[in-house]
């Protein structure tokens, strides 16, 4: 996207520093980010202690619920420490020729964990295989989220990238998430009689049962989406891995949406890119030990698996029952008081906090509840359990089941069976794993303050490399929100604006509709008139440089939306598929930062990638275009808590992309025989009848039509006033000259401090086209 001055900031020509930079060129066939430490803050580094110190089930659960935070980044980083540790004695896949072999590799190791997990699938015992479904669960539905936020700013538009994109577009149900992967497992899940709850929910490790080896095996998919881009080569490694393995749509009995033979292309062409990488031994070196990684753990899982089967099959009646005792023992309350159990109460074997399943069984063999009535009809017990019984609803229609099985077997006068025996499974590389975790230190976290962000290039490249930055956040979310609050000045004054209208009115659909539709035509389309001079070709090319900066992040505000555990609203796909539009969907000649940088290249504007520290060096962007820029990947590095900003600022971004000035960019570049492509797509894709202009709008309708239906009116005027701010957040670098106006009238007359409207509008004559550097 085009970019506009900073209110406030100098506009001379020669604030650019000039020294030589190495152009980036395409194809971008990248294999690796640059190297370099995390940095840490002191904080920051003591969070990912306590975080990757929690116990496995509490470590999975922070890594998927937190991505805005510094201290899981860090903590991230440690637990890919700890599980990428190289394993010398592996005599796996080591230094294969090619992609064949690996897949050779890999796939006798499908076969060998396919004759494992196939007598589970069939088993002959239901609840033994729903047991198997609910331990894997939270690895079947946590597949693929490293794709997630893989493609960003720092990563686009690297042709593996790219490729993985189209991919992560297809396993997201292109747009509509129910038929995407995940939807498809978990329908898969419920036609086995497995139902579960989201994966963010807080419940849902407790459903499945998670053992410990399970929230590991999670914590590290967890662990890889979260710094995709600094580990790109295994990225590559464990998506080739997952799908040519396809163990989950083994277990379930389903297709897989991407079969070994649709990611061995896709991991051949990363190979051949290092051939040509000054980086690309230790890539491949990487990719194939990621690999190797996933191979590993899959077995361990396997293994896992057929021994929390075993478990299951071994379990007499009499550890059944105690099983079910122990599931239901913490909350048994007092109310049993006058109940004896032997010679003590009911109330001190439940409520004792040591509580002995196995001991309670053998006591209630003997229990008068339990003996048959008289009149040959089921026990007391049974009775109570049933409709118009005193415990009736407390146990489940299985429970109730094996309950009624092991009455009729103590009155049949069956011996009591076995005790009930803990499982074990998976817990020997449980704590393996965990005593890696507990003792590794990446060597390559340097912990140290955030510099001064006041640098604006070094603060936009760390930025854009966020990951490799975590002490930035703080700096940046601080940034987003006085830009969020500045932009409030616009609510009582916005109506000025030349092409945006940001002043405030309260929330309908038809109100946000005719609010669109009116700058639209007023603002954007009907003044255009083509221009009758065109300026030279050094005025054009200068002017297309204080655009390049918006550009060569095109779709940043998004690229974080709707990941794992947050695609649940309309909203959250709809936007989803913009940002996917943006990145072509996988196409990389459709991609807008490959179509920006060659451009950029016809003006001989040969810039580095925004990723290098080249680019703080560059000397065709002027310093002074690095505000609105910022605030943008400041936005976007929020999106749970920016959100609704989020929503509103892609209404403003994207309905920009139309109307006269991108016509009369259009002309000036023709007149001087330049690349037009980036301007012809956005007056293109973003069309007002139902491209992006017209979807950003419906975006908005459709999140505050669920807020509507869970809240009520109220919350939909304040989830409202957030969405209108990050629109105003555009339109306030936008309308720089208005702001300009309205800052210089307010301390005139003493009036409202920074980011509150004045009392009424500013007389001044209105901007012009001229006023603004889009």
């Amino acid at each position: 996207m085009n970019v506009p001055l900073t209110p406030g900031e100098e506009t001379s020509l020669d604030m650019a520093r000039g020294s030589f930079a190495p152009a980036f060129t395409l194809p971008d066939l990248t294999t690796s980010l640059p190297p370099g430490p995390f940095e840490a803050s002191p904080a920051g580094a003591a969070e990912a202690e306590r975080i990757t110190a929690l116990p496995p089930a509490g470590l999975f659960r922070r890594l998927l619920a937190d991505q805005e935070s510094e201290g899981v980044l860090l903590a991230a980083r440690r637990v890919l420490a700890a599980f990428l540790a190289p394993e010398p004695d592996d005599p796996e896949l080591r230094d294969p020729a090619d992609a064949d072999e690996v897949a050779a590799q890999v796939l006798a190791a499908r076969a060998e964990l396919a004759a494992v997990l196939a007598p589970l699938r069939t088993h002959p015992d239901p609840e033994v295989r729903t047991a198997v479904l609910r331990q894997r669960a939270p690895l079947a539905l946590t597949g693929g989220c490293w794709l997630d936020t893989l493609s960003q700013a720092a990563t686009q538009p690297a042709e593996i990238v790219g490729r993985l994109f189209g991919q992560h577009w297809l396993l997201q149900g292109e747009g509509t998430t129910e038929a995407g992967m995940l939807g498809r497992r978990r329908r898969a899940l419920v036609g086995h009689g497995v139902f579960l709850s989201g994966v963010e929910a807080a419940a849902f490790l407790d459903e499945t049962g998670a053992r410990p080896l399970t929230a590991l095996h999670g914590a590290f998919h967890l662990a890889l989406s979260r710094l995709p881009a600094s580990f790109l080569p295994e990225v590559v490694g464990v998506h080739y891995a997952a799908h040519a393995l396809g163990l989950d749509d083994l277990l379930l009995g389903i297709e897989p949406m991407l079969a070994e033979s649709d990611v061995r292309p896709l991991l051949a062409e990363y190979l051949s890119f290092t051939a040509q990488s000054p980086t690309g031994a230790e890539d491949r070196r990487r990719a194939l030990a990621a690999v190797r990684l996933l191979v590993r753990l899959e077995r361990e899982h396997t293994a896992a698996l057929a021994e929390l089967a075993a478990w299951h099959d071994g379990l007499s009646l009499d550890a059944r029952v105690a099983r079910i005792v122990e599931r239901h023992a913490p909350h048994a309350g007092r109310q049993h008081r006058a109940v004896r159990l032997g010679t003590r109460k009911l109330t001190d074997w439940l409520d004792d906090g040591r509580l002995d399943p196995a001991a309670f069984v053998r006591e209630f063999r003997t229990a008068r509840q339990i003996r048959p009535a008289r009149d040959g009809g089921p026990c007391r017990f049974l009775k109570s359990i049933k409709f118009g019984g005193p415990m009736f609803g407390i146990f489940d229609e299985r429970e109730a089941a094996v309950l009624a099985a092991w009455a009729q077997a103590v009155a049949d006068g069956e011996p009591a069976g076995a005790d009930l025996v803990p499982t074990t499974a998976g817990d020997e590389p449980a704590r393996a794993w965990s005593g890696r975790l507990a003792t590794v230190r990446p060597t390559d976290v340097l912990v140290r303050e955030p510099e001064d962000p006041g640098d604006h290039r070094r603060f936009f490249h760390r930025l854009v490399t966020f990951e490799r930055h975590p002490n930035v956040l703080p700096q940046a979310r601080a940034r987003a929100q006085a830009g969020l609050a500045d932009a409030e000045l616009l609510f009582a004054h916005g109506a000025d604006g030349v092409l945006t209208d940001a002043s405030w009115f309260p929330y309908t659909p038809e109100a946000l509709m005719e609010r669109v539709e009116r700058i639209y035509w007023d603002k954007l389309v009907d003044p255009y008139e083509p221009l009758t001079e065109i300026p030279s070709r050094d005025e054009v090319v200068f002017e297309q440089s204080t655009y390049a900066l918006g550009s060569l992040i095109d779709g940043t505000w998004a690229h974080r939306i709707g990941n794992l555990g947050r695609r649940g609203r309309r909203s959250d796909d709809l936007l989803f598929s913009i940002y996917a539009d943006e990145m072509g969907r996988g196409d990389m000649a459709k991609n807008h930062i490959t179509i920006i940088h060659k451009v950029l290249a016809s003006m001989d504007m040969d810039l580095p990638h925004i990723r290098q520290e080249a680019f703080l060096h560059q000397g065709d962007l002027p310093d002074h275009l690095y505000g609105f820029s910022i605030h943008q990947v400041c936005l976007s590095l929020f999106p749970d808590s920016l959100y609704n900003e989020i929503l509103g600022y892609n209404l403003g971004i994207e309905m920009f992309g139309l109307g006269a000035m991108r016509l009369h960019e259009i002309q000036k570049l023709r007149r001087h025989g330049l690349d037009v492509s980036y301007e012809e797509a956005h007056l293109s894709i973003d069309n007002f009848s139902a491209g992006h202009a017209r979807q950003s709008a419906e975006i908005v309708v459709a999140y505050l039509d669920e807020v509507l239906r869970g809240s009520g009116e109220e919350a939909v005027q304040r989830e409202w006033r957030r969405i209108w701010r990050g629109y105003a957040s555009f339109a306030y670098f936008v309308e720089h000259a208005l702001v300009k106006r309205v800052r210089a009238a307010e301390s005139a007359s003493g009036a409202s401090a920074p980011g509150t409207p004045a009392a009424g509008p500013v007389d001044a004559p209105a901007d012009t086209p001229a006023d603004l550097v889009i």
